[in-house]
């Protein structure tokens, strides 16, 4: 796995869930228009802006997903899960879809089970 996948799911996670929070936004449309952005970005910079675009906006989903009850450990933990998950979902699933929405699903559900059975809680941003 590159370290590219970890690095940009928890720079769309963290934007979303900080413009979320403390903007006029809500996750939807932080998610959307943070997606925009980075695909912009990623093609001006000719960095493969198709697969790095998509990790970026999995890191929305989770960005958006509870942040009344996710601080940034959680969200730090739940990024670079989904990156795991991502890297190695992609095969299985036919096409990129798949494996976007069960990495994050899954990725948040983990996190929030451990929080469930008592793992420290992370201060909420």
């Amino acid at each position: 796995m590159s370290i590219e996948y970890p690095i940009l799911a928890l720079l769309g996670a963290f934007s979303t869930f900080y413009l979320a929070r403390h903007h006029r936004f809500d996750g939807i449309s932080a998610s959307a228009l943070l997606s925009i952005v980075a695909y912009l970005i990623l093609y001006a910079v000719d960095m493969t802006p198709d697969l790095y675009a998509i990790v970026f906006f999995g890191g929305t989903f989770i960005g958006m997903s509870a942040p009344h009850r996710f601080g940034v450990y959680t969200i730090s933990s739940a990024s670079i899960i989904f990156s795991i998950l991502f890297e190695y979902l992609v095969p299985v699933f036919d096409g990129y879809g798949g494996a976007l929405g069960m990495s994050a699903f899954l990725s948040v559900c983990i996190c929030h089970i451990f929080i469930l059975l008592g793992a420290p809680r992370s201060k909420k941003a």
